[in-house]
């Protein structure tokens, strides 16, 4: 157990971090990575595959203990002023996250050599992370962040997961609050006096519009009463609108050979059957991807139809991938 593990896994009154403490869970995770390193390793791969392709997913998962630190841990040290685990740690991840790659090629090709030697290059960068984690990253987010900070942990994480099978139990002990039902406000380096709380994050009105006006998809809302009641002003839509439709029947909308089918969706949206149908089209020369998507509250009653076009000629043809900038 290094020095940390040591240290700080036994810090409160009980005698250890509390059950659920998110550092307790990090080292835990590290525990249990040692822990099927060390299997694997004493593991005969040919004789015993299925086994050890077991052993392979659940190491896989470290990738929800980056995901974590990233988007958790990470934003927390940045509003203290430490901002080099983002850039640097962040990296690194991305590194074990192309070695990990590299051995599942190798795993598919059931290449015994192959996934030895790129198992172990594995091995290694997850080990040199593990010890950053315990002798820096963590005892100084131990030190900086404040017992308030640790408590919001819990609401990010469950949207990301754990490594384990089981989510660890709740820190502090209380029922989980789906941050969409979260109003309490948490310090943030903006003001949020002139904004709105939606599920997750602030937005002006400004900004609503902005994100409405840019999106390069055409966004219809039709209420749970069948009428029109928005839709984004995009500078390049699929299909024309104007303002004429709000408040308009969405039946009178349509084009009387299409409007029976739109009193079908409509119908199946409202009685709960479906919850999505899609369309795909030729228009002007170009593939158009039409969908609706039934709109239900918390206790799934019916609050409308959101309709979505969007041009997808282009995104059609990419192959293979492309992971730098090309602008020229």
């Amino acid at each position: 157990m290094s020095e940390f593990l040591t240290q700080y896994y036994r810090t409160s009154s009980e005698g250890e971090l509390p059950e659920g403490h998110p550092v307790r869970v990090y080292l835990e995770e590290n525990l249990f990575i040692r822990k099927i390193i060390s299997e694997i390793r004493n593991i005969d791969i040919e004789e015993n595959f299925d086994h050890f392709m077991e052993l392979f997913e659940k190491l896989c998962r470290v990738e929800l203990h980056f995901a974590r630190k990233e988007n958790q841990l990470f934003p927390y040290l940045e509003k203290y002023g430490w901002t080099s685990p983002s850039q640097n740690m962040w990296a690194f991840h991305d590194q074990i996250r192309e070695e990990i790659k590299i051995a599942r090629k190798a795993v598919e090709s059931k290449d015994t050599g192959l996934i030895i030697s790129s198992l172990y290059t594995v091995f290694g960068s997850l080990e040199h992370i593990m010890q950053v984690e315990e002798g820096r990253l963590l005892p100084n987010a131990m030190r900086m962040l404040s017992e308030d900070d640790w408590k919001e942990f819990r609401e990010g994480d469950e949207e990301i997961g754990w490594m384990f099978d089981e989510a660890p139990v709740p820190y502090p002990p209380r029922e989980y609050i789906h941050p969409s039902q979260d109003t309490k406000r948490k310090k943030l380096p903006f003001d949020i006096d002139d904004k709105t709380h939606y599920d997750e994050g602030y937005l002006t009105p400004e900004q609503v519009n902005f994100i409405f006006k840019y999106i390069p998809v055409d966004i219809t809302y039709v209420d749970e009463n069948d009428r029109v009641v928005f839709y984004n002003r995009g500078d390049e839509r699929v299909f024309p609108r104007s303002a004429g439709i709000i408040g308009r029947e969405v039946k009178f909308c349509h084009p009387p050979k299409s409007v029976g089918q739109v009193l079908q969706i409509l119908e199946a949206f409202k009685n709960g059957t479906k919850d999505v149908a899609e369309f795909w089209i030729q228009f002007k020369g170009r593939f158009i991807h039409v969908r609706y998507f039934a709109v239900r509250d918390e206790e799934k009653n019916y609050k409308g139809v959101i309709e979505m076009s969007q041009d997808v000629t282009d995104i059609r043809k990419l192959e293979g991938e492309r992971r730098l900038l090309d602008w020229d």
